[in-house]
Parts: structure tokens; sequence; C-alpha cells
């Protein structure tokens, strides 16, 4: 029991550690600034941080949500980032323990969690974490060869339809990120789990949006980008149950 608390408690960690890096993605991407060579600073007075001031959810809160020398409060959406991708990344763990399919579906949710947020504030998903998704999905190919079809047919049953739709509609139906997205995902998931995903997704927008326009009373344009992140997740980690229950209670044997 000790041993698999500590490997939690590793990989919430680590898990934080990446959503740090992840809240500066989610902030210079949507700006086009460099990510990778400029210091991290206040985004108010410009103070460049320091490391003490960088560890991941613990600054935020002994700071108590403020910069160091403006004094100037800093988003919760930094602790909120760090600690769900902390959290999913133990439920992945818990689930597939120590794994190479661990791996993908952690970096897969924070690539998820990021994108979301991004597409939420901008209505753009960016290119970069498509890409990156499909190379997880390469990588899932490579270490599940007997299952390639699956995969490769992943790619194409939920994005092909998608593509029509948008050159189509020339775009005003679906995003062209959310094709790709929802690609990217097949070649990681398979074609099973993937269907289910988007129509997860597709759901869990079609109850939450309304939601969302009628409490705040504005005409919201919709990012489809975190309800299908949404429904992408939990084909991850209830999927396999779904489809085992439904299809079995059709006399269908899944897998």
């Amino acid at each position: 029991m000790l041993p698999m608390v500590l490997l939690y408690i590793i990989v919430f960690l680590y898990g934080i550690i990446i959503g740090s890096f992840l809240n500066v993605l989610i902030y210079r991407i949507p700006k086009k600034e460099n990510f990778v060579r400029t210091r991290s600073h206040c985004m108010n007075c410009g103070y460049q941080l320091e490391w003490f001031d960088l560890v991941p959810l613990f600054s935020w809160l002994a700071l108590g949500g403020k910069c160091r020398k403006c004094k100037t409060k800093i988003s919760v959406q930094y602790p909120l980032v760090e600690g769900l991708n902390g959290v999913l990344y133990v439920a992945v763990f818990a689930k597939y323990g120590f794994s190479v399919e661990s791996l993908l579906y952690c970096l897969l949710f924070s690539a998820l969690l990021a994108l979301s947020v991004i597409d939420f504030r901008t209505y753009e998903i960016p290119e970069g974490f498509n890409f990156f998704i499909l190379a997880l999905g390469a990588i899932r190919v490579i270490c599940d060869l007997s299952n390639w079809l699956d995969y490769a047919i992943g790619l194409l049953a939920v994005s092909a339809v998608l593509a029509i739709i948008y050159y189509v509609t020339n775009g005003a139906a679906i995003g062209g990120g959310d094709v790709k997205l929802m690609g990217a995902s097949g070649l990681l998931l398979g074609w099973k789990l993937n269907i289910l995903a988007f129509c997860v997704g597709c759901i869990i927008g079609a109850i939450i949006h309304p939601i969302r326009m009628k409490v705040s009373g504005e005409d919201h344009q919709l990012a489809m980008g975190p309800y299908l992140a949404a429904g992408i997740a939990l084909a991850v980690f209830v999927g396999d149950l779904f489809l085992t229950w439904y299809l079995g209670s059709m006399g269908i044997a899944y897998k």
C-alpha cells in the first residue's frame, strides 16, 4: 500500500509540474509569445518570477493568489489547471497502472486541458496540440500493431464526416480544429471509443452550452473543443465499460 501511495504522490507532483507549463502555453500561444526562452513574469507589473514563485500550486497558495511585488490578483486558473492536471494523472495511473497507456493518456489529458482553455477563450484550437495528439496516436499504433486497423479506421471514422460538414458549410457548422482533434484522438483511441467520445462530447455541449447562454444572458459562440475533450476523457476512463454493457445488452460482444 505504501509504495502505491508514494507512486501516486510522485505522479501528482509530476502532473502539477506539467500543469504549470500548460498555464504558460495557455497564456502565450494565443499571443504568439515564445514559451521557451521568455522568463515567467507578472502580467501586470512585469516582475520576473523567481524559482520560489514558480512552485506549482503551492506558490499560488503561499502568496494568497497575488503577485509578490505589485499584489495584483493572480487568476485562479493557474492552481486549477495545475491541480486538475495532477488529479487526472493520478486517475489515469489508478486505472491503467504503470504502462505505456498511462503515459500516453496523461500526455493526452494535458493537451486536452490546454486546448480546451484556449478554445474556450479564442474559439480556436492551436494546430500544435492536434499534431501532438496525432503523434501520441502513432506511438499507440506502434505499441499495438496487431490492432492497427482499429486505429486507422479511428483516424477517419469521425473526422471524415466532420470534414465533409466543414467544407459543405464553409466552417459554419464545425471548426477545422475540431475536425483535426477527432481525427487525432481517433488514431489514439480507436474507432469505437472515438465515436463514443464524439457522441458524449456533443451531448455534454448540448446540455451545458444553452445553460451558459441562459445564465449569462449573452449569445455565446459555441467552442466545441472543451466538450469534445470531455467526451474523449470520459471515453478513456469508462468507454470500455459502457460499450461492453451497451453492446452486451444487444447480444454483441465488445472487442
